[in-house]
């Protein structure tokens, strides 16, 4: 008989949390694109705080930096990807904390992927549309759905070096560990 304990599943609030995270994001985003395509121009860039942050309309093909711009099709299976495994992984999250981590990816990546399905030039080619330049930061233009990628992975690494399970708990590799080291004595 083994002492580790099964899984625990979801509560129905920690799920609720994670969808709302998710729709209440993807909603964002897509209504600052709209905002951005109905009242700017391509190429347009219209200072906020000076240099420091500008709304700059583009449509981007690719990645990060405009990466792999010949290649969008492979962008639209990684996103969907995403989404099957967070939603796969939703059932075993009781803590609100990864709740917040996994609606701000899922949100952000329905955000995007949303764009290449159904944005100009084709379905599943889609351009993103993205409009926020912070050029003392980085030389990258971003949207809404990619903050919410960007912040969600820095949680997630965080929560992984803090050694937080998907319950919430921490030290879970330890007691991994310990439970290992009784089995084997």
């Amino acid at each position: 008989m083994s002492d580790a304990t099964p899984p625990r599943r979801a509560r129905p609030g920690v799920l609720a949390l994670l969808a709302g995270i998710a729709v209440v994001w993807f909603a964002l985003d897509q209504l600052t694109k709209y905002l951005v395509e109905t009242n700017m121009t391509e190429g347009e860039v219209i200072p906020v705080l000076g240099d420091a942050l500008q709304w700059y309309f583009v449509r981007n093909p690719g990645a990060a930096f405009s990466m792999i711009a010949d290649m969008t099709w492979i962008l639209t299976i990684v996103a969907a990807a995403v989404i099957v495994v967070i939603v796969v992984l939703a059932r075993r999250i009781t803590s609100p904390l990864w709740a917040l981590v996994f609606g701000l990816v899922l949100g952000g990546a329905l955000g995007n992927l949303f764009d290449r399905l159904f944005r100009e030039p084709s379905f599943g080619q889609g351009h993103v549309v993205d409009f926020i330049s912070t050029p003392w930061m980085m030389p990258a233009i971003y949207n809404v759905a990619d903050i919410g990628v960007v912040v969600g992975m820095c949680l997630f690494v965080l929560l992984t070096i803090l050694d937080v399970g998907l319950d919430g708990r921490r030290g879970r590799s330890k007691q991994t560990d310990d439970t290992d080291a009784k089995t084997e004595v």
